[in-house]
């Protein structure tokens, strides 16, 4: 009889070891699973390395939505002796814009304010200010004519589009409300937010939740502007650190997104979500499986 209890006492402890490994592996199974995102395209990369870690239709051109503003303050910031305290006076021009596009989002530039060129990019990335896009781009733009100053900024878009190796990618607006030729794709919208936060004032801009900004007012007295960023994994997700949003009618939910934990940073786009909530559900979903990699 002892002699059975001890064979019995080794079988179910053999059984216990297998279950156990069984367990182990399954739950290592689950820990590093694709995982399935609602967005049409997706796609994640190591920041430092730039290896892939998730594709989704990577490579598929989709409406870019407002997140064309991060190639807008790419433009600006690559600009040659920039001064980021000029101050650019607002112009009616872009408000009546504003107010002639339905999904123009706003930063609600007061006509006659002057703000520099900082706020501006404060102003363009937080709210999603279409209105400081369109400053932005007659201020950065060349040309006699407010018309000729965009068009050459957009220019510039796709210009430095090239020259970053963003094949799939065009432009045809400063601010992602196009006309029938402004595209991207999840791949190279991440490699121009990669390329844009290696400048130290992108970065400064797109991880901050909120801000009050100063500006002049016409008369010269003074007025605050008031800020707040349209990224909600701000504050959601530990070690976010940006980078934009974007939507409209045929962009759907879009979010370029970038986090940094224990050192490593994330970095990824979703094009074409179904929902606010989800597009932010698709890059958490991505940044979680990046860092488990």
């Amino acid at each position: 009889m002892k002699g059975l209890r001890r064979v019995s006492a080794v079988t179910i402890t053999a059984g216990a070891v297998l279950a156990a490994g069984a367990f182990t592996a399954s739950a290592q199974a689950a820990t590093t699973a694709s995982p399935t995102i609602a967005a049409k395209g997706g796609f994640v990369m190591n920041n430092a390395t730039g290896k892939s870690l998730f594709t989704k239709a990577a490579d598929g051109r989709l409406s870019t939505g407002s997140t064309t503003k991060i190639m807008t303050a790419r433009v600006v910031l690559a600009q040659p002796n920039l001064n980021l305290d000029a101050k650019v006076t607002v112009q009616k021009a872009y408000s009546d814009y504003i107010v002639d596009n339905n999904w123009a989002s706003s930063a609600k530039l007061i006509v006659g304010d002057k703000v520099t060129v900082r706020q501006l990019l404060y102003g363009l990335m937080l709210p999603s200010g279409c209105d400081a896009a369109y400053a932005l781009a007659d201020k950065f733009g060349t040309g006699s004519t407010r018309a000729a100053r965009v068009k050459s900024f957009i220019g510039k878009m796709n210009t430095t589009a090239k020259s970053l190796g963003l094949t799939n990618t065009h432009f045809d607006s400063f601010d992602g409300i196009g006309h029938g030729a402004n595209y991207s794709t999840p791949r190279d919208l991440t490699k121009l937010a990669s390329s844009a936060m290696k400048y130290s004032t992108f970065r400064s801009v797109v991880k901050t939740k909120s801000t009050k900004q100063k500006v002049t007012t016409k008369s010269g007295g003074y007025r605050y502007m008031s800020w707040t960023n349209t990224n909600n994994l701000l504050g959601s997700y530990s070690g976010t650190i940006g980078v934009k949003t974007g939507s409209g009618p045929e962009a759907k939910y879009c979010l370029v997104f970038a986090a940094t934990r224990s050192g490593k940073t994330m970095i990824g786009t979703v094009l074409a979500s179904t929902s606010v909530d989800n597009r932010t559900k698709d890059a958490k979903k991505l940044m979680d499986y990046g860092f488990s990699r």
